[in-house]
Order: structure tokens, then sequence, then C-alpha cells
């Protein structure tokens, strides 16, 4: 969480007040846009690079090395860090100055919001009409409406593994961001709240810790579908 990144680069233990040869800071956290920009100026007060390096991809992503990485800082500071995050990732982008790798995560997480509801909406109908999960997703997946998300979480749905890659209470965390930054661009993003709440519902109906295809257990439940 938020808290969490300040308390571990600016708090009184914290990263940036150690003593050392410590030239460059990379935080790979989903985090608060304002927070990159206060830990960047925070760094270079100390002589210190910064750069916020946020990742997509998941469980999966980290232990294959195929993360995306999105960046922002210095270019020249990026240039020099580079070698290490591409063992690390296969998709490794310099997004802009200090916030905008976590602003290119934003509008990753505002995507995921958007095609994970779909994915568990198609799930439930499928299943509603009597269809097995997993020969709709065969088909489909294979079609204009795939996704990574449909041909990974829609398995694990059609088993009913609700597991976590990525657990709901930090989507939620996610998302909350999102809507803050949106807020505070005064821009609407409607599908996104929708979603957030239904995402709350699933942490208050006990699967805060589950994995976030977990939202097929609270639209389930909203259908009384046993």
């Amino acid at each position: 969480n938020p808290g969490d990144v300040e308390e571990v680069y600016l708090g009184e233990r914290g990263v940036l007040s150690a003593v050392g040869p410590c030239r460059i800071v990379v935080d790979m956290t989903s985090s608060r846009p304002s927070l990159a920009l206060t830990i960047a100026a925070m760094a270079a007060q100390r002589g210190m690079e910064s750069l916020d390096a946020p990742v997509s991809g998941g469980v999966m992503g980290a232990r294959d090395a195929t993360l995306a990485i999105m960046v922002g800082g210095r270019r020249e500071t990026f240039e020099e860090v580079l070698p290490l995050l591409e063992r690390m990732g296969k998709a490794i982008a310099f997004m802009g100055g200090p916030g905008a790798g976590q602003h290119t995560k934003i509008a990753n997480q505002i995507l995921v919001a958007g095609t994970i509801i779909g994915v568990c909406e198609s799930l439930l109908y499928a299943v509603k009409q009597g269809l097995d999960q997993q020969a709709v997703i065969d088909v489909v997946g294979k079609g204009f409406a795939s996704s990574a998300l449909f041909n990974i979480l829609g398995p694990k749905i059609a088993q009913g593994d609700f597991s976590p890659g990525f657990f709901v209470e930090h989507f939620i965390k996610d998302m909350g961001i999102a809507l803050a930054e949106a807020e505070s661009a005064e821009l609407s993003l409607p599908g996104l709240a929708l979603v957030h709440q239904l995402y709350v519902a699933v942490k208050a109906q006990g699967n805060g810790r589950s994995g976030h295809q977990a939202l097929y257990l609270a639209l389930k439940s909203m259908s009384d579908i046993k």
C-alpha cells in the first residue's frame, strides 16, 4: 500500500535516510503518482535518482521473467537500469518523468477492471444457459473477444479455483488510487467505479485474500446461482 511505500522510502529508518553509496532507487510497487514525485524529489535532495517502475503480468510474469514494466523518471537513469529490468521483463517502456510509470499502471488497472467483469459475466451467462464453461472458453478465447484474462482466469473460474495470483484487496487498493486520480483530473470513470464497488462486496463476503477472479462469486451470489 502507499503508506508502506512511504514508510520504506521516507520513514525515519527508510531507504533515503541510509548512509552509503546508493545512487539509484527503483520502486516497483503500484502506488500513487504523487508519492512517486515526492520520492523523486527527496532522492534528488540526497544526490540520488529515483524511478517508479510498476509491473503487470502477475505471478506467472514474475516467475517467467516476462513482466511488462512501465517506468517514470529520468531517461538517462532508465537507460542505466534497463539491463537489470530486462532480467525481469520482456515489455519495458520509458513513459516519461517521475510518476509516469504509476499513471501507466493506473491505465493498466482500469483496463483490467473493465475486462474482468466481462470475463465473469460471460461465464456466468454460459453456466446459466447450461453450457460447459471450458468449452465456451476454448472457442471464444480464440476469437475477437479473446484476452489474456479470459484465457488465464477463465479456466480457473470454470474449475472453481479462486486462489490468488493477485489479491482482491490489492486490486481494491489499485482501483481506489485510480478513482482518486481520476477525480483529481475531473475525469468520470463510471465503469471503474462500478467494478470497484463490486470488489468491495467480494471482500465483504470474506474473499479479500482470494484471486481477483473471485468477482465471479459475488456476481453469482447476486443472481442466486447455486
